[in-house]
């Protein structure tokens, strides 16, 4: 007698989108009141952020009237879900182009990027600015201010003497003159100065030949000086307290040390 086997009920394949004939009484959301990055008209992947609780919401029935379908607030599989009662069946009024949507997408990109923090660099630490009591100005020499009064007489009209009064006489320049008597100045100076620092680095000369030859000298004296504490210290490293049994060490007899009286 042959036995039949019961044929295995198989499950319905669910929609993958939720469908109801319910609608929101809200008014439908506007597609193109919506920013970019909020709106993804991918052809059967059409999301939008859902303006009551900003989650991404799918879209349903793009072939007749589209809304959103019913939907939580929050997260998936969350504790204590609750519906969005203001988005739920809300109808949408796609009046944007797909190719303009993601035309303006990618325009927007480099617009977001342009705005992302970038990264931070240290300031270069600079040292505090002297004070102008701290200021030591640079001595100036005779050929420094002998260069600026030859530039000086290049560019003044009255140092060329082209400069005149209303009774035409020719102008006097009084920074020409002030330059030429400071050149004068330094140029009397000059040789006492020259003289100055010739006996300075005469000095200096002198000074570390006289170190160098008594440098030497100095060392052995200092050494002389401390060489009885070293020969002291030598002495008392090499003998032992009276009571320790080693007799060699590296192969050098130790003699045990004398009690003093």
């Amino acid at each position: 007698m042959a036995t039949t086997t019961p044929a295995v009920p198989k499950a319905r394949k669910r929609r993958r989108k939720t469908r109801t004939p319910n609608v929101n009484h809200r008014p439908p959301i506007i597609a193109s009141d919506l920013k970019a990055n909020e709106l993804d008209l991918t052809p059967g992947k059409e999301h939008l952020v859902c303006p009551g609780c900003s989650t991404w919401v799918p879209i349903t029935g793009m072939q007749g009237t589209p809304k959103l379908v019913p939907h939580h607030t929050g997260r998936a599989n969350a504790a204590e879900p609750r519906r969005c009662t203001a988005g739920s069946n809300r109808q949408v009024a796609i009046d944007v182009e797909v190719g303009a949507w993601h035309t303006e997408l990618i325009e927007a990109v480099p617009t977001t990027a342009s705005r992302r923090a970038t990264k931070v660099l240290p300031k270069p630490k600079v040292k505090p600015v002297l004070a102008a009591s701290q200021i030591k100005p640079a001595p100036l020499s005779a050929e420094q201010v002998r260069q600026a009064f030859r530039q000086h007489q290049q560019q003044c009209l009255a140092c060329k003497g082209e400069a005149t009064g209303r009774d035409g006489q020719p102008l006097p320049c009084r920074d020409g003159e002030r330059l030429a008597i400071t050149f004068l100045r330094l140029l009397r100076q000059e040789p006492k100065r020259r003289s100055v620092r010739e006996f300075f680095a005469r000095e200096r000369q002198r000074f570390d030949r006289q170190y160098v030859a008594v440098a030497p000298a100095k060392r052995t004296s200092e050494w002389v000086a401390v060489l009885p504490r070293v020969k002291d210290a030598d002495t008392r490293r090499s003998q032992l307290p009276v009571g320790d049994t080693p007799t060699e060490a590296r192969g050098v007899p130790l003699e045990p040390l004398q009690p003093t009286r």
